[in-house]
């Protein structure tokens, strides 16, 4: 593992961190390209970008110390920030989701901009951020997987001599799937809201499979923790669907718009 990549004086790089620099840099680029292209000002996607990862870092730190070491912080609340001789440690996705989707919320309400068409040119960068940032949790060897036989197996130094599965590898390979499906798919959505959903729904069903071969602390019969948030994300995503697809079949897109202006009906 190499939690940190390289230093500069006496100032640590560290992986996670880099990694995660390296995904907001591309999501700006990416999704500014999606706003000049389906006619919104891209100048306003750096400020959304840097809001939404300060304002995720903080969700998700609050939520691994919710769900893992609220005892400890109630004794010692300096720990919240994390930090150690490793880097900034301890965060949970959903917390980041939530805590970024809050954030968005009130970005794009103050600035009147459609939800719908706006989080359709995030979520395939969320998908591409998250690829990145696992290769971060690689390299920085936590977020590791069960104990494994497997040639794929992996020793993670730090923590014993034993071969794990590399979860990390698998959530990155399959994001960045995920990543190019959507953008493929983003100018053939039937309607305003499919891309977002459809990451929510296959964000879902990569977590579920993947949390089979990661080292869960907590188990709610025979599933993980995880897996449990990830149903209730499924059926969410599906029904979501279904209603937009309700209120939207009627008429999916204008006639001679060639995929780039919808019927918004419901934005």
């Amino acid at each position: 593992m190499h939690p940190v990549l390289f230093q500069i004086g006496n100032f640590n790089i560290y992986a996670w961190g880099f990694m995660l620099a390296v995904a907001v840099l591309i999501a700006v680029g990416g999704i500014s390209r999606l706003f000049k292209k389906e006619g919104y000002d891209p100048g306003m996607v750096i400020d959304m970008v840097i809001i939404l990862v300060l304002v995720g870092l903080f969700g998700a730190r609050l939520a691994y110390i919710a769900v893992y070491e609220w005892q400890e912080f109630l004794t010692r609340p300096a720990m919240f920030f994390g930090l150690s001789g490793e880097g900034f440690s301890g965060l949970i996705w959903y917390g980041a989701f939530i805590g970024g989707f809050i954030a968005f919320l009130l970005y794009i309400w103050r600035h009147e901009l459609p939800f719908w068409s706006t989080v359709d040119m995030f979520a395939p960068y969320l998908a591409l951020g998250y690829a990145l940032v696992r290769i971060g949790c690689f390299l920085n060897g936590c977020c590791y997987g069960l104990p494994t036989t497997s040639p794929l197996g992996v020793v993670f130094p730090l923590l014993d001599s034993t071969p794990r599965h590399p979860t990390q590898l698998y959530s990155s390979a399959l994001n960045f799937l995920l990543f190019f499906f959507l953008i493929w798919y983003f100018p053939r959505r039937k309607f305003t809201g499919e891309i977002f959903i459809l990451y929510i729904m296959g964000y879902s069903l990569y977590r579920f499979i993947v949390e089979f071969f990661r080292e869960s602390l907590i188990m709610c019969g025979p599933l993980t923790l995880g897996q449990v948030y990830t149903l209730v994300l499924l059926a969410f995503g599906i029904l979501l669907y279904v209603l937009r697809m309700r209120m939207n079949h009627p008429s999916v897109f204008t006639e001679g718009s060639g995929g780039k202006k919808e019927d918004i009906s419901g934005e």
